[in-house]
């Protein structure tokens, strides 16, 4: 099926979902799965959706996993629009053909969003997004918890559906994660007066437990009995909330000797859903993922079932929920209470133990510990090792954008941002710039990553209209701020991706971030050296570098041989002395760290083939962050076709 002109024209946006189709039998993949799953609870006929495959699939083989509520046609991947060509799937293209949202988490809130523009009164819907609204908002890659639900269950419940042969004997870490999780007490919102009116239930009811006792888990209960322990004011909390009727309302006032109760001897709160008291979009997108693999299980090893006794406990508190059987119904999914085997044939062992695995993980992640010191015994260290910081002269320190008779809505005082910061913001704007048209050839693609409200990116694409420019920013009210900018503009060679940058897939020239924070820089640096990109960049927040899971502290060789990662990180952290109210001497110490830290990096890149430079934006006092990036990868692993012609000349205005 061919995707039109016309059909980019459509009234609703286009929802584009995957098919597994390796074997001969295709399959929707768990994101589909999950996405699907929340259409139908949400009700929600906002999207035109289509199925993208690499070989042609009919929806109707698939008929048994597609809501009938939901409009959907099939699509082959070369057919798919640019943008969407340019994301891991499932993206969301809007009704303007620019603006493209890709990932699970980012394409959930944005169905959950449609469905209450559509319908206001969906309290249900709303509440899916949790306390204040953030409920799998992070992004992967800082959130430990959005990263494990949203990439690593569905991934490891992906490996196990592919092969599951071997896989019975020993349970996927991201699933014992979980369910070490939800065996933990549950933090939430005015979580003490909770715990007061529990400590208040359990002493009228005449339990008497000590104020260290598990509330209604009873210790010595048997693993078959556990789906039935959370019965108490955790559940009718949680019920409450989902407005069943017949759930009595929580009191919500305690007596003077419960009120005396100190915080520390209130009994602890039970999970009933996998944030918490309350079922959000997390318990959807894992819904989908834990009925695949108990399923599996149950088939093939129903004696592990045994070593998930909270996991099958929040599996049937889930069914509870109003419409959560209707959607999975509609979806194809089968749900049923699983009781957990009293006989474990397969027990665990010491080794395989939940906390044990945990525990093992999180001393591998551990971050670096605390440390005294000053930068001097690291940087007198780096010296006599012949390693010092070393900046390029900037190639055209005084140029600059005509900024006086650049259209209003490109100039970056736009907004509520003072006059002495737009003039510092159009400053490193004239760095950035000048540096990208220097590369830019008529054809290229530019990257703004980490884009905001779009000040780089607007700029580009209004200075460079031989050149596609496009904006990549995971917080969709900046992203949509700097659509109406363009719009405002007229521009037509700019089109926006509202997504982690690991979504991000499509080839590109030239990349581009203004103080991309922390590690950002990194992985802004990491995505061009793989698309065989040149980059320009302004890193910032140098004390917010860790180790990350695509790289560790230092990077070079020549570092590694030299520093440990506890002394890198002390480069950072003072790398962020450089505020202007400081002294003199500790701004240039600062500035010291700052290059050591980019050197660094430069020498990483050049491992790949990449001729850096680091040196420093003009004038120095536009920014306390002022270094800038810049990188040029060898033509031959450029990866992108470019003309003679295209080679001799920049692109210049």
């Amino acid at each position: 099926m061919k995707h039109t002109d016309e059909e980019q024209q459509q009234q609703q946006p286009s929802l584009y979902l995957g098919v597994c189709s390796q074997s001969e039998e295709p399959r929707l993949s768990l994101h589909t799965s999950i996405v699907l799953f929340l259409l139908s609870y949400c009700e929600c006929k906002s999207f035109k959706v289509f199925l993208v495959s690499t070989k042609p699939v009919s929806p109707q083989s698939l008929k048994s996993q597609l809501p009938e509520s939901v409009d959907v046609s099939d699509i082959q991947s070369e057919d798919l629009p640019q943008l969407v060509k340019g994301c891991r799937l499932p993206t969301v293209l809007d009704e303007t053909g620019r603006l493209c949202r890709a990932g699970l988490a980012v394409v959930l809130r944005h169905i959950i969003n449609k469905t209450l523009e559509a319908d206001p009164s969906r309290n249900d819907v709303l509440a899916l997004l949790g306390f204040k609204k953030t409920c799998l908002k992070a992004c992967a890659e800082v959130s430990k918890w959005t990263r494990l639900c949203e990439i690593g269950i569905p991934s490891a419940v992906e490996e196990h559906l592919r092969n599951p042969t071997n896989q019975y004997q020993q349970l996927p870490l991201s699933i014992l994660t979980l369910e070490q999780r939800l065996a933990e007490p549950v933090k939430v919102h005015n979580d003490d007066k909770i715990r007061r009116q529990k400590l208040q239930e359990q002493r009228r009811n005449g339990k008497n437990e000590s104020p260290e006792g598990r509330g209604d888990v009873d210790s010595e209960s048997e693993p078959g009995q556990s789906t039935q322990v959370c019965d108490g004011l955790e559940l009718r909390a949680a019920l409450a909330k989902l407005s069943v009727d017949s759930v009595p309302a929580v009191t919500t006032r305690e007596n003077s000797e419960i009120r005396k109760v100190k915080t520390t001897d209130l009994p602890p709160l039970e999970h009933v859903f996998a944030e918490g008291l309350y079922f959000t979009l997390t318990d959807v997108v894992l819904l989908p993922c834990i009925y695949q693999y108990l399923c599996s299980l149950r088939a093939h090893a129903a004696s592990a079932l045994s070593l998930l006794p909270h996991l099958l406990r929040w599996y049937s508190r889930v069914q509870e929920v109003p419409g959560v059987l209707r959607a999975a119904e509609a979806c194809g999914m089968s749900l049923s209470i699983l009781q957990v085997p009293t006989s474990r044939t397969l027990g665990p062992s010491a080794e395989d133990n939940p906390a044990n695995l945990l525990e093992q993980e999180e001393n591998q992640e551990m971050t670096t510990q605390s440390f005294v010191g000053g930068p001097r015994p690291t940087m007198t260290k780096l010296k006599e090792n012949g390693i010092e910081a070393v900046f390029a002269p900037h190639p055209c320190p005084a140029w600059t954008l005509p900024w006086d008779s650049l259209p209003g809505a490109i100039n970056p005082a736009e907004g509520k941002m003072s006059n002495i910061r737009a003039v510092r913001k159009r400053q490193q704007l004239n760095n950035l710039v000048a540096m990208v048209t220097e590369l830019a050839r008529p054809g290229y693609t530019v990257v703004d990553f980490c884009s905001g409200t779009g000040h780089v990116g607007i700029v580009l694409a209004h200075t460079l209209p031989d050149c596609q420019v496009i904006l990549i920013e995971n917080k969709e009210e900046s992203l949509v701020r700097a659509q109406c900018r363009s719009a405002e503009l007229g521009l037509k060679n700019i089109g926006f991706i509202q997504a982690n940058l690991d979504y991000f897939t499509g080839p590109f020239h030239i990349g581009v971030a203004l103080h991309a924070c922390g590690v950002a820089t990194d992985m802004v640096m990491e995505h061009c050296i793989q698309a065989g990109a040149a980059f320009v960049i302004s890193p910032c927040c140098y004390g917010f570098i860790q180790n990350a899971v695509k790289f560790t502290f230092p990077k070079s060789k020549r570092f590694q041989e030299t520093l440990t990662s506890k002394e890198h990180m002390i480069l950072c952290r003072f790398a962020d002395q450089t505020a202007v109210q400081l002294p003199p001497e500790r701004r240039l110490i600062g500035k010291q760290c700052m290059g050591l830290v980019d050197l660094d990096r430069l020498w990483a890149a050049e491992t790949h083939g990449y001729s850096v430079r680091v040196m420093t934006m003009e004038p120095e006092s536009c920014s306390p962050k002022n270094n800038m990036l810049v990188g040029q990868p060898p033509q031959k692993q450029s990866g992108l076709e470019v003309s003679a012609d295209q080679l001799e000349e920049p692109v210049h205005n």
